[in-house]
C-alpha cells in the first residue's frame, strides 16, 4: 500500500529510529516495503537497511535525482518520504490508512510536528504556526499518491532544495496536516 524512501548519506545512527517506527505500519500491513536512497555512505548505513530488510539503491548525484530514483523504483501506489531521525508517534499508522483509503483527489499529507518532551506551550506555539500558513519541513514526511507525484513532475533533481520545492508545488491548500505527529530526532 505505502511505499516509504527514505535518502541518505552517511546516516547510520539516524536511520536506526525512523526505521524502528516504521515497524507498527508494516505489521498492519500498511508499509510493503521500504528503500533507502543512498548518496554513497561510508558508514554503516547499507548494513542497517539490509537488517531492517530495505531495497537499498545508490544513487548518485543530487538529492532530487536520488529521491526520484527511489520513487521510480516504488511498487506501491503511495509514497511516504522520511529523512533519516524522523520518528513518527506511534498511533500513525490509523491516521495514515484512513488517509490512503479514502483519498482526497489532489491532496498529499505531513505529519504534525512534535518534539519528544513537547511541552504544552510548545505544542501551542507549533500549532499556531501551521495554522497561520507556515510552509511544512521535510522533517515532516510527506505522503502522496503516487499518481499525484508524477502528474506534478517528482522532485527536481537540479533544485537546491527539492523537498521544498515539491511542497511548494503541492500548494498549502492541497496539504493535509495529519494529527499524528512526527520529529526530528538529531544525533551527534
Amino acid at each position: 500500500m505505502i511505499s516509504v524512501i527514505i535518502p541518505t548519506l552517511d546516516s547510520e545512527r539516524a536511520l536506526v529510529p525512523t526505521l524502528a517506527a516504521l515497524v507498527s505500519g508494516a505489521t498492519a500491513g500498511l508499509v510493503s516495503e521500504v528503500l533507502i536512497a543512498d548518496g554513497g555512505s561510508r558508514d554503516e548505513t547499507a548494513k542497517v537497511a539490509d537488517v531492517a530488510g530495505c531495497n537499498f539503491v545508490v544513487a548518485e548525484g543530487s538529492l532530487g535525482l536520488r529521491i526520484g530514483t527511489a520513487a521510480a523504483q516504488a511498487r506501491a501506489p503511495w509514497l511516504l518520504f522520511l529523512r533519516p531521525g524522523t520518528v513518527l508517534d506511534t498511533p500513525w499508522t490509523a491516521e495514515v490508512g484512513r488517509f490512503v483509503q479514502q483519498p482526497l483527489p489532489g491532496r498529499a499529507a505531513v505529519f504534525r510536528r512534535t518534539a519528544p518532551d513537547q511541552s504544552a506551550l510548545r505544542e501551542i506555539v507549533a500549532l499556531v504556526t501551521e495554522a497561520l500558513g507556515a510552509r511544512p519541513h521535510a522533517e515532516q514526511g510527506l505522503l502522496i499518491s503516487r499518481q499525484f507525484y508524477d502528474a506534478l513532475g517528482g522532485h527536481a533533481g537540479d533544485d537546491a532544495n527539492p523537498e521544498r520545492d515539491l511542497i511548494r508545488r503541492i500548494g498549502r491548500r492541497r496539504l493535509v496536516i495529519l494529527a499524528s505527529g512526527a520529529f526530528y530526532q538529531i544525533l551527534d
